[in-house]
């Protein structure tokens, strides 16, 4: 199975695997936006997690990266040679491939101090060119609950087309339980970048 990329710049992005490295200033950034995370994102009523499996749990999204299964990314501001401070977490997102043959899904967050200034659109753009990079990637969705109306203008910017609402469990606090489908195919997506 072709492998995801390690690593993805954009205009003002890096997207990079996370590394163990990174555990104690993820912990700080997730810790930071917990509040911010918690009505949308499940993972979030669990944190903080230990430093101990934070570094597994990274160690696992490695591991299954280099089995050529998904990508989970940090998001992180600059990639200028005259960076000379610590990184900027801006976020998290990653490419999963829970949707079957040939689709990926996009997931994201977004550190509470970093909300509204188009990240989670440039990333989801960078994203979606990526997964179009791999054979036998005909399609890119991105889902989220309908309760999360800001999380629907991402795919709503890039062209992506809202092709399903179905009940689904309602797993965070924000959440009404109703799964709306964002898609896009590989050509229509080339089209719409010429």
């Amino acid at each position: 199975m072709q492998r995801l990329p390690d690593r993805i710049v954009t205009e003002r992005l890096v997207l990079r695997q996370w590394t163990v490295a990174d555990v104690a200033a993820l912990t700080t950034a997730v810790e930071q936006s917990r509040e911010h995370l918690l009505p949308w994102m499940p993972w979030a009523a669990y944190e903080p997690l230990p430093a101990t499996e934070r570094a597994r749990m990274i160690e696992q999204w490695r591991a299954e990266h280099d089995r050529g299964l998904d990508a989970v990314y940090g998001v992180l501001l600059g990639d200028s040679p005259e960076d000379t401070g610590p990184e900027i977490i801006v976020g998290g997102c990653g490419l999963h491939r829970r949707r079957g043959p040939g689709v990926l899904e996009i997931g994201y967050w977004l550190h509470v101090d970093h909300t509204g200034r188009g990240y989670a659109t440039e990333l989801a753009r960078a994203l979606t060119d990526a997964a179009f990079e791999i054979d036998r990637i005909d399609r890119v969705e991105i889902h989220h609950d309908r309760a999360n109306v800001r999380s629907a203008g991402v795919p709503r910017r890039l062209g992506f087309t809202l092709v399903a609402e179905s009940a689904d469990a309602a797993t965070a606090p924000g959440e009404e339980g109703i799964d709306c489908c964002w898609s896009i195919e590989r050509a229509e997506w080339h089209e719409r970048q010429e």
